[in-house]
């Protein structure tokens, strides 16, 4: 969870995130963890910004061989 997903937005300083969506990425959260875990595997969820907190995964880890990410589409305005 990236906490800059749950600041104001640049213009008009809204929630990027509100509550009703944080309700759904939780609980979407905790229903791939328990379907990973009945298939006998796992879900890493962290907090902080992806760029920290990944680096720091993989050297806890040890062992990765790759990793695949997607970069969000920014508006311009």
């Amino acid at each position: 969870f990236d906490p800059r997903h749950y600041l104001g937005t640049h213009c008009y300083g809204l929630p990027k995130t509100g509550p009703h969506r944080l309700r759904f990425l939780l609980e979407s959260v905790k229903d791939l963890r328990e379907t990973l875990k009945k298939k006998g595997s796992t879900l890493v969820v962290r907090k902080g910004k992806p760029e920290d907190v990944v680096c720091d995964l993989i050297t806890q880890l040890g062992s990765v061989i790759a990793v695949v990410f997607h970069e969000e589409v920014r508006e311009t305005l």
